[in-house]
């Protein structure tokens, strides 16, 4: 009865993150990737992966697992329901007390299976006046144990206003998801050198401020 149900619910959700914020994707002059990559993202909100899949293809959607935190989707029956059996997320628990399995284990098995992932390496939601938080490890491992996996920036843009902190009900506004090229980890390049470099690949794709001569 589950699988039955995820797939409707899975359009639906689709259908109403398009209503609500009349999302657009912005991808680079290179196009939409069609190998298995990691997308890794700004995050400010819980529906941040549902609009990077919203976005994408339909073929490449049933191939993207979003990478999420276990103790959140996993805390009531319906978040399990829409994290686990809708988007399949791989859910990686962030108490290192409690964990089972190694996360980067977790995610390297998905890619593995030819699953792309959806990756936020700011580790939490950023509710800060800065752009950025700065970067958790992960990724940097990540890209580590799969060198030749591309990893592409997505900057998505006025979520957090849509569905604010503590907020369940949205507030119909225009968001844009924008794909930036495609990186990779190089020969030996350390770790604050290449979250340093993932970094400044994201910003440049967020939105100018006013003013600024651009």
């Amino acid at each position: 009865m589950v699988r039955l149900l995820a797939t409707p619910v899975s359009v639906m959700i689709v259908l109403f993150a398009r209503a609500i914020t009349a999302v657009r994707a912005v991808w680079p002059e290179s196009g939409v990737a069609s190998r298995r990559v990691v997308y890794f993202a700004n995050h400010s909100s819980h529906g941040d992966f549902i609009l990077i899949w919203t976005v994408l293809p339909p073929r490449l959607r049933r191939r993207t697992r979003p990478v999420a935190g276990a103790d959140y989707w996993l805390k009531s029956r319906l978040n399990a329901f829409i994290g686990r059996d809708i988007f399949n997320a791989v859910l990686i628990e962030r108490d290192r007390e409690k964990r089972s399995e190694d996360p980067i284990a977790q995610m390297t098995a998905a890619l593995d299976a030819g699953f792309s992932l959806i990756l936020f390496p700011e580790g939490t939601r950023n509710l800060t006046e800065a752009p950025l938080q700065p970067f958790k490890s992960g990724l940097f491992h990540l890209a580590q144990a799969r060198p030749d996996i591309d990893l592409v920036p997505v900057w998505i843009n006025n979520l957090n206003r849509v569905l604010p902190k503590g907020e369940i009900v949205p507030i119909p506004l225009i968001c844009t998801v924008t794909f930036g090229e495609a990186l990779r980890i190089g020969a030996g390049e350390d770790k604050a050198a290449f979250l340093m470099r993932a970094g400044a690949a994201l910003l440049t794709l967020s939105p100018k401020p006013p003013g600024n001569g651009e």
